[in-house]
């Protein structure tokens, strides 16, 4: 059986190929190491899982996008952005720091490997990549129109992932045209 890692790693080149690069470039990922182990969500939280994940991650998409990772419910799924990120995109940072039981050991692990982390109220709906493992609720976080992306390897761990991009809305009647 593959690794956490090794699972994690294919499903995000899958992401990262399948994304928009004339949407922009805010990715939002939330996961749930509970429920890559197998357990409910917020009841086995793990930093080696958080770990792996972490590391599949910044592997496939390094500096190539700004990444915010949201928290858990015990932090009304604020997310963790370097703070350039949150200036760039005008976001209200919040005082929090994530920590295993409150925000779960992804986004701590998130928010210990930046250099000037922030914790964010929220991304103002502006994200155009999304990864959602383990069922933890990110779509609130993504630009409309979101198109779901069909995932070779479903799963990491026990988990289930969902992705998405963003496409532009279609506007106008029977006559319009639109780019390709």
């Amino acid at each position: 059986m593959d690794s956490i890692y090794e699972q994690a790693k294919e499903i995000m080149t899958q992401i990262k190929a399948e994304a928009d690069p004339d949407m922009g470039k805010l990715l939002v990922v939330g996961c749930s190491t509970s429920t890559v182990l197998g357990d409910n969500p917020g009841t086995n939280s793990s930093e080696a899982v958080a770990e792996e994940l972490y590391r599949a991650l910044t592997d496939v998409f390094g500096n190539d996008f700004d990444i915010a990772v949201q928290c858990c419910e015990h932090l009304n799924r604020a997310l963790v952005v370097e703070r350039a990120v949150a200036e760039k995109h005008g976001l209200t940072m919040v005082n929090a720091v994530p920590y295993k039981k409150a925000g779960g050991a992804f986004a701590t692990k998130h928010f210990h490997s930046l250099n000037a982390p922030v914790v964010v109220e929220d991304i103002a709906a502006k994200a155009v990549l999304g990864i959602d493992i383990g069922g933890v609720m990110i779509g609130m976080h993504m630009r409309p129109v979101v198109v779901p992306l069909k995932l070779k390897r479903k799963k990491i761990g026990e988990a289930v992932v969902i992705a998405g991009r963003s496409r532009l809305k279609y506007i106008g009647g029977e006559r319009t045209k639109y780019a390709e």
